[in-house]
């Protein structure tokens, strides 16, 4: 038995108004849309006239209900809503037209929801051990700090895993990166993020570390606001980051690497800080079992994406 979360009554509302809106303008929603955005798509290239002032207000009132729809539990929809925001400015009619593209996807798959599984989940603990004791940086009791004020936690404990992701120079316009990635507590998903990196990286392994960055700062502030809910987080064990580029995880998890790239040094330090105070620690997770490959970049219609999306939510007939 477990808790589950469905926003199917304020999808099918969503979508109403949407299709009355078009009919009004004699359109109307695309019959298939097999995934969010039309295959091959990218918003910062689309080159379309721009909207004028109402269609660019009604732009903006979409994405406020994409939005929501994505803090509901859509996180199928998180990436590319993602990415139509970053157009708020200058919406072209390109961009208006994909929104209506995502709400003909959310109309075939309205009926979803997201399920707090709270049962623990096994995997090999075995692959995260290392001797960190030696670190000259680290605290010297290697030790997380903990609230000294937090209450008395309450219930079993809980596992906390995080999948992360990046997408290298994924925006066509700025070469910017994505980071993603997904926060399970046991087996319920809790928390997803996509957003474009704020700089622009050269390599695979900048944009990877700096994705990895983020996600170890989201865990240590998330295993402190747990606490400070009475929560009991990873009982005498750390949080379990996975991602799936090996030169990273090299850096991170095996305490005797030493650090090639200089220009990524801040990801570098913080991340292997946080591995020698038991905060977390890191490992590799296939790219086809990396969930959060799914906040990263629109994947097309097919297994691969079908299988991330079971990973979060459960779609009903």
């Amino acid at each position: 038995m477990a808790w589950a979360f469905g926003s199917s009554q304020y999808v099918q509302a969503a979508v109403k108004n949407v299709e009355e809106y078009l009919t009004r303008k004699g359109q109307k929603l695309v019959a298939k849309a097999p995934t969010p955005l039309s295959s091959g798509y990218r918003p910062e290239i689309d080159v379309s006239p721009e909207l004028s002032g109402a269609d660019a207000s009604y732009y903006h009132s979409l994405v406020g209900v994409l939005r929501w729809i994505v803090e509901l539990g859509r996180a199928d929809i998180c990436v590319e809503v993602s990415m139509m925001s970053s157009h708020l400015a200058l919406p072209r009619e390109g961009h208006l037209k994909e929104l209506f593209h995502i709400f003909a996807y959310l109309k075939k798959h309205h009926n979803a929801e997201m399920v707090f599984d709270p049962t623990p989940v096994e995997f090999d603990r075995s692959v995260f051990d290392q001797d960190w004791t030696f670190l000259s940086y680290a605290c010297e009791e290697l030790r997380e700090e903990l609230p000294p004020n937090m209450p008395k936690p309450l219930g079993s404990s809980m596992t906390m895993r995080v999948f992360v992701d990046s997408d290298l120079a994924g925006c066509q316009l700025t070469r910017r990166s994505r980071t993603g990635f997904v926060v399970f507590l046991n087996g319920a998903p809790i928390y997803w993020f996509s957003k474009k990196q704020t700089a622009c990286e050269t390599s695979t392994f900048g944009s990877e570390f700096t994705a990895m960055k983020q996600a170890a700062e989201y865990v240590r502030g998330l295993r402190y606001k747990l606490r400070m809910m009475g929560i009991t987080v990873d009982v005498d064990e750390p949080s379990f980051i996975f991602g799936d580029n090996q030169s990273v995880l090299a850096n991170t998890s095996n305490p005797a690497s030493t650090l090639k790239k200089k220009s990524n040094a801040i990801s570098y330090h913080f991340v292997r800080e946080g591995c020698a105070r038991l905060e977390w620690r890191t490992a590799y997770v296939n790219t086809h079992e990396n969930v959060s490959d799914l906040m990263t970049k629109c994947l097309p219609s097919g297994e691969k994406r079908s299988k991330f999306i079971r990973m979060l939510l459960r779609h009903l007939a």
